[in-house]
């Protein structure tokens, strides 16, 4: 899961762009991801390359293996959209 705080709009944008080329919106600025480790460092790099560190964050969580069970380590209130697991591809 990959969650980002970006202050300036230009970046903010492009970093949205970045993610949904990746992973799935679950919320505004939060993405489930399931990559392979190519993938994931490709990721990073392209978003280290956009951020600025000193005024944006970024934050990663390792859900654990893409199994099915990472699906009960969330709860939510409110309004939400279903979370449909995805077909897993090994590179």
């Amino acid at each position: 899961m990959i969650c980002y705080d970006i202050a300036d709009p230009k970046r903010l944008r492009y970093v949205y762009k970045i993610m949904k080329g990746y992973g799935s919106p679950m919320q505004y600025s939060v993405f489930r991801c399931n990559l392979s480790p190519r993938k994931f460092q490709t990721l990073l790099s392209m978003i280290e390359d956009v951020i600025d560190k000193e005024e944006d964050k970024v934050m990663i969580v390792d859900l654990g293996p893409s199994d099915g069970t990472w699906i009960n380590r969330f709860t939510f209130m409110g309004i939400t959209k279903p979370i449909v697991e995805e077909q897993v591809y090994i590179f």
